[in-house]
């Protein structure tokens, strides 16, 4: 009887499986992922260049029967071409889109679990904010860095100049130029930047790698740590485009440590997008400004 009733009974539950082990970024890895992307810059920036200056030197060899030929042929057209001002911000603008899109979708291909968790030590945060308010903080951020930061870095400068080589590019180009480079400069340089330095960065200072019994457990400390080590490099990638003037750098750090900030409360990638974008808007109407005042 109890054997019949062994037949007959319900196969044990099978276990569940284990989890799926996370491939989280690791410090070295986000590292190496900023250094791709500005690598890429530099590299796509090159390549588009060269291929405008081909085209210009093909018309120019045209134009005048073929009087330059070989490598003296294709550095004048090059010289030729990106002494455009229009052609230059175009180049800038496709360089950036590029690189911006080809990071991006290395990390949601390395890291798609990732992606959207919404804890700063587990994931990218991109994902709404649980608050409006965040939104609301972030707005305000976007307006007082410009302010206090613009006043720390001319205190730090003295009588020296503060610019950006995006402002000196937009100083000569027509109206249409500068829309497309404040454009960049205000929507995919801030998406890019916040992903990589407040999503993939940021999370793995935090700790990324711990399990996930300790994640609950970050420390005040990691966290300072965190803030300030992400913010102090993201203002000094940004020296080479400020002519290495380093009394910038305190500047970009203040706005890279709000936008940490909002990061760990909101639970979203977006408020610190949002700060960084209004950030670069007052900037870009700054030296819209200065380069073409109006009358």
């Amino acid at each position: 009887m109890n054997a019949a009733t062994d037949v007959f009974a319900a196969p044990p539950p099978i276990p569940p499986a284990p989890p799926a082990p996370v491939r989280a970024p690791g410090v070295g890895e986000a590292i190496g992922l900023l250094a791709l992307y500005f690598a890429l810059q530099l590299a796509v920036g090159f390549t588009a260049g060269s291929l405008v200056g081909l085209v210009v030197g093909m018309r120019i060899g045209f134009a005048h029967g073929g009087a330059k030929t070989g490598g003296d042929h294709t550095l004048h057209a090059l010289q030729v071409a990106m002494s455009n001002p229009d052609l230059r911000t175009g180049v800038t603008a496709a360089t950036l889109l590029i690189a911006a899109s080809v990071t991006l979708w290395i990390v949601h291909r390395r890291w798609p679990r990732q992606w959207r968790l919404a804890q700063a030590w587990q994931g990218f945060g991109f994902a709404p904010s649980s608050s409006v308010a965040f939104y609301a903080a972030a707005l305000a951020l976007g307006v007082a860095v410009p302010v206090i930061g613009g006043m720390l870095t001319h205190l730090l400068a003295g009588s020296h100049p503060v610019t950006q080589s995006i402002a000196q590019m937009g100083q000569s180009a027509s109206l249409g130029g500068r829309v497309v480079l404040a454009l960049s400069a205000v929507t995919l340089g801030p998406l890019v930047e916040e992903a990589l330095f407040r999503g993939v960065l940021f999370s793995s200072l935090l700790g990324f790698r711990q399990r996930q019994a300790m994640l609950p457990a970050v420390g005040n400390a990691r966290i300072v740590l965190a803030i300030g080590l992400s913010a102090l490099l993201f203002g000094m990638v940004h020296l080479p485009d400020l002519g290495w003037r380093w009394y910038a750098v305190p500047n970009l750090a203040l706005l890279g440590i709000g936008c940490a900030w909002l990061r760990l409360k909101s639970g979203s990638l977006w408020p610190a997008v949002m700060a960084h974008g209004i950030n670069n808007l007052l900037a870009v109407a700054g030296w819209f400004v200065m380069t073409h005042p109006p009358g």
